[in-house]
Order: C-alpha cells, then structure tokens, then sequence
C-alpha cells in the first residue's frame, strides 16, 4: 500500500484514486485505533498497521503472519520493477523473473487469508453482521474503516489496553511462601520483544509444590507450558524466584543442574549404541566428576533395574521397542536422582497399557520423595495418578497465565468440568475449537489467592 503511493507520486496521475483510497483508509483506521485503545500513530507505518489491527480484533497470531507477509510483498514489488525494465529490454522472462512473479503470487494468497481472518476477528469484536467482510476484503475497504471508525454506532466489545491494564489489576502481589523441602515458584513475569512491543510469555505465576507430589501441566497450545517448564528448570530465566529444596535456581545454578532432570518430547539417542553403553554415557554427563567410574556403573544398574531395562541392556536402541525408548530416554535423566523431574510428553505414541506402565512408575519416582510434573495430552486416562494439576491460559492480552493450582478434585470443582481434557477445552480460544473462558477463570484464581 505504501509502495503503490510512493509509485503513483513517481510515475504520474494516473493512480492518484490509489493515494485517495489509502488516505481515506489510514483515516478510518487512525479512528478506529483510537476505539480500541491503541496508539492512533500506528495507521501511518506499512506493515505494521496491520499488525496493531489484528490486536484490535483479537488475532495477533495472524497479524504477525499478515506483516511478515505485507513487508515480503513491498520487497517483491521493488524488485517488480527491475523485472518490468528487464521484459522491456529483452522481451523475454529470465528464470529470475519467473521466479519473483511466482513468489509475488504466492505473497498476495497468503495475505488474503490472513487479512481475511483478521477481518473475521473485528466482525466478532464489532458485533456486526458477516456481511461486513466483502467490503473489508473489496478495494475500497476505506468505506469500512471509515464507517466503524467515524460512527459511534459500531463500538468494540473491549479494547486492547484496557483489557492489559485490567488483566495487570489482577496481578497476585503476594507470593508463595519459601519451602525447606520442595518447590517454590514466585514468577512475576517472562518476557521478549516481539513486533515492534514488549510481549509479556508469562506473568504472576505462584506456587508451592511439596515433595512426594505428581503434578500435571495443563494447557492448550501457546498457553506457555514449554516457557513455565524452561523458566523453573534455570534453562530460560525470567523475571522469578525459583527454590528447590531452599536452594536458588537461578543463582545457584552450577550447584542445581543435577537436582533437576527434564526429559523433552523428542528422544536424543544414537539408534546405533547398546542401551548399557547409552546410560554409561549419560552417567558420565549428568553424574558429577568426582563420581567413580564404578560409582556410576552401580548407579546405572540401578536405574535399569527401576525401569526394567537389565533384560535388554546389550540391546541396539533402534532394535527397542516404543515403550523400551521412552524407558530408556527416561531413564537417561533419572540417572542422576534428580529431586525434581520434569517430563514432556512421555507417553507420545504409546498406547493405553504402555503409557499407564509408565505413569505408574513416575508415580514409584514420586512416592520416593521427588516431585514429577509431566505434561500430556491425554491426561484423563492416568488421571488416577496425579497429586496435582497446574492449569496455564492464555488471557486477552495473549500472556500465559495460572488458571488454577491444586488437587485434582479441587480443579473438577473449579472449572465445574470432570474429565481434564474438558477443562483445557474450557480455558482455549474460541478459535482454537474451545470455548474461551480464560480470562473468567484466570481472574477467579487470581481472585482466591488474594482472597
């Protein structure tokens, strides 16, 4: 858009109705900003326009898509125009050529549909009729701008800084008492910068989980589980107190890295090694250098014996079956008897008897006195298990937030939901095929711990 002004000012009256249109919609959005809390200032910046409207309606996933896509589209029409002297010149395309025209084509489809679910989001926001979106997606999309900027008729449901400021109010100022043994989480806040703002992952996340408890992560996706997990293990540090067994993550770290063990979703083993020489390995990283080689030979045993893996320790790994791989990845991480033991995903891929094997065997590793927080998509099935449920959401300002910390029958009473399964649905976006309730039960947790 900016583009077609600075080449309608260069080339010459003919496309001044674009410079008209573009006015007139920069007009309509400036207001319309206004309406939903946002900088006014931002209708001025191509590419980032789009972006500040996807807020106001609610899809800033796909604003970024959209601004990614509209910056793209500037470059390929720059490079149209070296394309245009070129066919003049020689009045054939070059395989360059070929190129930028099919990458341009490809640009302009995915725009349309990411502008088409951005203007879909203000339909709901604005309350108005679907029809609404022809003119949006029309050539003089300045009409509607223009009409839900002008007029005091169409108002948004909520505006964007309000619902941030709102969702800040609500904020725990206090904090979750310190434990001698176990694991405090004091998270005031994680962030990054991400278009043109500051973007707030995470935000007061408080806790106390005792030892001996199995707790389950609880989330839909982009709800900030991985972000949690990485912020309580010292991977990513956030703006947070982290204590495990009144020891500091953070600034005790190097003292810390063997007291906590994760174990991601994707399994990192060499398909090629015995199982025995793959813990042998393991030992060597995660056991401290002062541990003997005997030492760790007897402490690999150990943990073969815990997970069954001694019939099958001679074993290629590529020759293991699903649930020996999981055993063993598993196993990997539990080589140095870490107090608190985090778990992505173990069961992926198992089926129903496999994966309550090995839930019952965290439950073992819990029972001992560790703390195991798993997350897993198909909670209900081991439900049974849990001591614990953490329940991460995402707010209207987009930022992961506690929903609910506590039992399991608690939770059930909370959400008013029986299978967990049903309470991540409860807390999804709308558009993520849940029926988003986030921000009721974020600000009814927040609202018991204050009280």
């Amino acid at each position: 858009m900016f583009l077609d002004i600075l080449l309608t000012f260069f080339l010459g009256s003919k496309d001044i109705l674009i410079i008209v249109l573009t006015v007139l919609h920069i007009a309509g959005l400036w207001m319309m900003f206004q309406k939903s809390g946002v900088k006014s200032w931002w209708a001025l910046i191509p590419c980032a326009r789009e972006y500040q409207l996807s807020r106001c309606a609610g899809r800033e996933s796909d604003g970024r898509g959209w601004s990614l896509v509209n910056a793209a589209l500037c470059l390929t029409s720059v490079a149209n125009l070296f394309f245009q002297q070129s066919l003049e010149a020689t009045e054939s395309l070059s395989a360059l050529d070929i190129l930028i025209v099919t990458l341009e084509t490809a640009l302009i489809i995915a725009e349309f549909f990411y502008s088409l679910r951005v203007y879909a989001g203000l339909v709901e926001v604005y309350g108005v009729s679907r029809w609404w979106m022809l003119l949006w997606i029309s050539p003089v999309n300045c009409a509607a701008s223009l009409a839900w900027g002008a007029l005091k008729q169409f108002q948004p449901a909520w505006k964007v800084e309000d619902i941030r400021a709102e969702m800040a109010r609500l904020a725990s100022h206090g904090s979750a008492t310190v434990m001698d043994e176990g694991l405090t989480v004091n998270l005031a806040e994680r962030s990054a910068s991400e278009f043109f703002q500051k973007k707030i992952l995470l935000r007061d996340i408080h806790m106390a989980i005792p030892q001996g408890h199995m707790v389950l992560l609880l989330g839909g996706s982009g709800a900030g589980k991985t972000t949690y997990v990485n912020a309580i293990n010292g991977y990513e540090k956030a703006k947070a107190e982290v204590m495990l067994n009144g020891k500091n993550m953070y600034t005790q770290y190097k003292d810390m890295q063997y007291e906590v063990g994760f174990v991601p979703q994707t399994e990192m083993m060499r398909g090629k090694d015995t199982v025995l020489n793959t813990l042998l390995d393991a030992a060597k990283l995660r056991l401290p250098r002062e541990v003997s080689p005997e030492q760790r030979r007897a402490r690999v045993n150990e943990v073969m014996e815990i997970f069954g893996l001694l019939p099958v320790q001679n074993n290629l790994v590529e020759k293991l079956s699903g649930g020996q791989k999981k055993r063993l990845s598993i196993s990997m991480e539990f080589i140095s008897n870490p107090s608190l033991f985090i778990l992505d995903e173990p069961d992926s891929g198992l089926d129903g008897v496999m994966a309550r094997e090995l839930f019952e065997q965290l439950r073992k590793i819990a029972d001992s006195g560790k703390i195991v927080i798993v997350i897993t998509h198909t909670p209900d099935r081991v439900i049974d298990l849990f001591d614990d449920v953490i329940v991460l959401a995402k707010d209207s300002a987009r930022t992961g937030r506690l929903a609910f910390y506590g039992s399991i029958e608690d939770a059930r009473k909370f959400f008013h939901r029986e299978r967990m399964e049903e309470i991540v649905k409860c807390v999804n976006r709308k558009e993520e095929g849940g029926d988003g309730l986030a921000d009721e039960f974020v600000m009814k947790f927040a609202e018991v711990q204050h009280a």
